[in-house]
């Protein structure tokens, strides 16, 4: 089988990937990849990437990936569903770009959530 690099530099088996798309939403984008298990039952994964400055200037990608199983996604989209109906009943349907947190106040709020403990989520 012939073998390719995918967006995160990893290499991969061709069968590995059956339906991918590339989302450039303003600083960030988003991978939505389909892929197969060697049983061939489809998964998702979605990847958010960031182009990033380190400290010497040079620009890197910060990553972060989530994988969604079948057995997921109606409850995944339903979830979903409900928060951004939420967002949308709070501040109206424009969902139009809107200047938001400066990339230093970015970087707080996402180690405030990097910091979650399981924990303290709880079990309904």
């Amino acid at each position: 089988m012939d073998e390719q690099i995918n967006h995160d530099g990893v290499e991969r088996k061709e069968r590995d990937d059956i339906f991918s798309k590339v989302v450039r939403a303003g600083k960030r984008t988003y991978f939505f990849d389909v892929k197969a298990t060697r049983q061939e039952d489809f998964y998702l994964t979605i990847t958010e990437s960031k182009k990033r400055a380190s400290q010497d200037g040079k620009f890197f990608f910060e990553k972060h990936k989530i994988f969604l199983y079948k057995e997921d996604f109606e409850k995944f989209a339903e979830g979903l569903n409900e928060v951004v109906d939420f967002i949308k009943s709070k501040q109206g349907d424009d969902l139009s770009f809107k200047p938001r947190a400066t990339d230093e106040e970015d970087d707080v709020m996402q180690d405030e959530l990097t910091n979650i403990s399981f924990d303290d989520l709880g079990e309904k």
